[in-house]
């Protein structure tokens, strides 16, 4: 970030931290996640489970619905 002098200015916040601090913070962003799916498959099971549930499922499941969004379509 410039200045108005056209100089940069000093460094603020996380950037203007002691390095071992900086590392420490850094460190801490995975664990207070809840980590990733690798770590835990059920856990990554159950979020496919709600992703297939909230989105209603795809068309080969349901003819009705796929020919309903198709006149929706065509009307747009």
């Amino acid at each position: 970030m410039a200045n108005q002098e056209g100089t940069s200015a000093p460094p603020r916040g996380f950037a203007a931290m002691d390095p071992e601090k900086q590392r420490a913070i850094a460190s801490k962003g995975g664990k207070a996640s809840g980590g990733n799916f690798r770590n835990d498959p059920a856990r990554a099971a159950q979020a496919g489970r709600k992703g297939g549930e909230s989105s209603g499922g795809n068309f080969a499941n349901n003819r009705a619905r796929a020919a309903e969004a198709g006149r929706k379509g065509g009307q747009s």
